[in-house]
């Protein structure tokens, strides 16, 4: 009986060994469906993130546009005031017939 109760003792170790490894070989099925999830999720990030950047530059080079076309009008605006403003001291008022006189 001695034998046969040992014989029965080392079937149940193996029996929770058995168990125990096919717990394991489910938990590690779960983190590789885990871990393919994960990833997917990175590569979407990936994509997402190079979409960002392009439009981004995008936008930074089209505000950089308006920016100069902005500096350049105003430039262009101050030197037509200067003009009128250093024309105006040189224009006379003219009669009926002509001739200019000196506004001062």
């Amino acid at each position: 009986m001695n034998g046969k109760s040992r014989l029965q003792q080392r079937q149940e170790e193996a029996e929770e060994v058995k168990d125990i490894m096919l717990n394991n070989l489910n938990k590690v099925d779960e983190r590789a469906v885990k871990l393919g999830d994960l990833e997917s999720r990175a590569d979407e990030l990936l994509e997402k993130s190079k979409a960002f950047e392009k439009k981004s530059n995008q936008v930074k080079e089209t505000q950089r546009w308006k920016n100069k076309k902005t500096k350049i009008a105003l430039i262009a605006a101050g030197v037509v005031v200067l003009l009128v403003i250093l024309g105006s001291g040189h224009l006379c008022y003219c009669d009926i017939a002509h001739s200019c006189m000196d506004p001062r």
